[in-house]
């Protein structure tokens, strides 16, 4: 027996005392008063406390309200005592009705003979009574098994105690409040600025002075005196908001004398976390008036973050990876981790939430994009299979082998884009656009946010971003489209925007420790077992099967080009750059590859210094070669659509074998 799934919880005693002091309750609720005295000198009945119960309830309540009331009391201590839910018990009833099914002859009364002997009847009784006993043991172990291994499974459930984390001491200290009110209104009003003065909201990095101005005033007027307040206030960097989304405000950012540090703990503990409404949640931090701040992956649906070194860039990355570690199971969510500094997110290894241990060689992480893209095809057919339009809907049909979430963090995307720019690029392109149904996330990260990395097709589908503190307005610009990211103080303070918000909003990370993380993933690997890795992630993906689609580098271009450049110089007898771009009207470089291919191949001789290659093939070469061709391609055209029909027949079989 497992000691832990049958672990006893304070809502299973609290359940099971109700269920208990409502059956008292009804047993003695239809007798009287003159009867109570003998049925308790009987030993029967509920007892003094189920004759109290019940009297008070029919007191309070009445008759038909006092009996609905402790029926209702008797469910909710079922459910809680057994830790079930009614959705649970229902499904258990459907699998056994259709276990009945299975186990019991589908030709419901056998036949049997109409006359049977007194002799053979009195004979077989006792026999046939120890067959029966022996047949029904046998249907009762079989269903018992069946039902372990059909009836919904819960997850391999790893709660993590928030004890693993910690608080943080400090507290923020924005100096003279009201001194600085009435510095920030005088420089306005030296500049002839009517302002009046409005809430001070006190964060854990700046504290925000909002102010209302007069009618007339321009916006821009105040965004230009923005040196001349932060002389004012002594106080750089200073950012000004104009206006502040939903109020009709205009919000100067003054840095604290003290910074607080917001703890991840502090986030988990939050109402906001606990009103979440699903486990796809991951903690951001708080915001200028110190409210915890949280974000939905299920609806960005991926994430990109950038920032200089030492912003917090890689403290995020963390804060994100124990977030949803904290709401999800090994079972419910996967990631594939990407690290090509191989000292971020190494501690991470061997833990049962990994599909693969973290990938640090680009060969290695290109391999894994292009698994990821084939994985996300191979989603939408099963959605289409069974007819469903999104990965949560498909896992509440099925009870068995449910599909898990995908997060796909890369530490380093410069790295990457160094090396592949284009297959990344493609790549990264085709899981953002289509990968959200499917439930497969993408979580991107860079130091450098250049053109060249952060390149405008992935802006353009990659929505949700989070800029840290760079060097230039360019830079932030790159990031989320505005200015502002120059002016944060560093330390995980960020600028936060999604497709929903009109300005970027600040909000002051949350932090957590390398001891913090180490801590959580002790205790991980202490409950959750081995990690199930898939090598096949990691390893080369063929063209052929179509992975990557146009993304692929031009490959299929490149063969009818060089197919049109074998009959173009065999026809023509010579071989030359000039006469390739002529006939096929390509450029000079192309039209000079073409000419290095058609060599490896053997079709033209090597190179004579400016006069044409000679040709090596004959015209009748080259027909016979074409209907060679012509023929293995009807051949594997057929192959194909039989290879395709198996796929769509297999694909029917795992839907049904997924449902019950």
């Amino acid at each position: 027996m497992n000691s832990e799934k049958y672990l006893l919880k304070l809502s299973n005693y609290f359940g099971l005392a109700l269920v208990l002091a409502s059956f008292c309750a009804l047993f003695d609720f239809f007798v009287g008063a003159a009867e109570y005295q003998d049925v308790v000198s009987l030993g029967s009945g509920g007892g003094a406390l189920g004759y109290g119960l019940g009297k008070l309830a029919q007191q309070f309540l009445g008759f038909w309200g006092a009996l609905v009331a402790l029926l209702a009391l008797l469910t909710i201590g079922i459910l809680l005592g057994f830790n079930t839910s009614f959705r649970a018990m229902v499904d258990r009833a459907k699998a056994l009705g259709i276990l009945k099914e299975k186990l019991l002859p589908s030709g419901g009364e056998e036949d049997v003979p109409e006359e049977i002997s007194e002799e053979e009847e009195f004979s077989t009784e006792e026999n046939s009574q120890e067959e029966v006993a022996i047949l029904v043991h046998k249907a009762e172990a079989s269903q018992e098994e069946v039902v372990e291994q059909a009836v919904a499974k819960k997850p391999r459930k790893i709660i993590v105690p928030l004890e693993l984390l910690t608080y943080s001491n400090s507290k923020p200290m924005s100096g003279d409040i009201d001194a600085n009110m009435a510095k920030i209104k005088k420089t306005l009003e030296n500049f002839g600025i009517e302002v009046e003065m409005s809430d001070v909201n006190v964060g854990p990095t700046v504290t925000q002075y909002t102010l209302r101005p007069a009618e007339g005033v321009k916006l821009a007027h105040i965004l230009t005196l923005q040196n001349d307040l932060a002389l004012a206030l002594a106080a750089h960097p200073l950012r000004i908001e104009a206006p502040i989304p939903g109020k009709s405000l205009v919000g100067i950012e003054v840095p604290n004398q003290t910074v607080s540090i917001v703890k991840l703990r502090e986030i988990l503990e939050s109402d906001e976390y606990r009103k979440r409404k699903n486990n796809l949640f991951i903690s951001l931090g708080k915001d200028v008036a110190g409210t915890p701040k949280l974000a939905n992956l299920g609806n960005m649906p991926h994430l990109l973050i950038a920032g200089a070194t030492g912003s917090g860039k890689s403290v995020c990355v963390n804060n994100i990876i124990l977030s949803l570690i904290y709401e999800n199971s090994p079972d419910e969510l996967k990631f594939i981790l990407v690290d090509p500094k191989r000292v971020e997110l190494s501690v991470y290894n061997n833990i049962p939430y990994l599909l693969t241990p973290v990938i640090n060689e680009p060969d290695k992480t290109i391999n894994a994009l292009r698994w990821a893209v084939s994985e996300m095809e191979q989603r939408y057919k099963l959605l289409q299979a069974a007819n469903k339009r999104n990965l949560e809907s498909y896992n509440s049909a099925v009870i068995v082998n449910k599909l898990p979430y995908i997060v796909i963090i890369i530490d380093e995307l410069a790295d990457l884009m160094q090396t592949a720019a284009k297959e990344v690029e493609g790549a990264i392109i085709r899981l953002a656009q289509m990968a959200r149904a499917v439930g497969i996330h993408l979580v991107l990260a860079t130091q450098r946010p250049s053109t060249n990395v952060i390149t405008g097709l992935i802006k353009a589908n990659i929505t949700s971003r989070i800029a840290f503190s760079v060097a230039s307005n360019i830079d932030s610009r790159t990031i989320i489209d505005s200015a502002g990211a120059e002016k944060l103080l560093g330390k995980g303070d960020m600028l936060f925007m999604t497709a929903e918000l009109t300005h970027p909003g600040r909000i002051q990370g949350a932090y957590v420790s390398d001891e913090e993380i180490s801590a959580v993933i002790d205790y991980i690997k202490s409950q959750g077992g081995e990690p199930e890795y898939d090598p096949k992630i990691v390893e080369k993906i063929g063209h052929s099967h179509g992975v990557m689609g146009s993304s692929s580098g031009g490959n299929d271009y490149e063969d009818d080009l060089t197919m049109e450049a074998k009959e173009a110089v065999i026809k023509a007898g010579k071989a030359s750059a000039t006469l390739l771009q002529r006939r096929l009207r390509v450029g000079y470089a192309r039209a000079a590859r073409l000419l290095d291919i058609l060599e490896e191949m053997g079709v033209v001789g090597p190179g004579d210094g400016a006069k044409p290659r000679e040709v090596l093939v004959s015209q009748d070469e080259l027909e016979e070669n074409f209907s060679t061709e012509l023929d293995e391609t009807d051949l594997g055209e057929v192959n194909d659509e039989e290879s395709l029909l198996d796929e769509e027949d297999d694909l029917a079989e795992e839907v049904q074998a997924r449902k019950f």
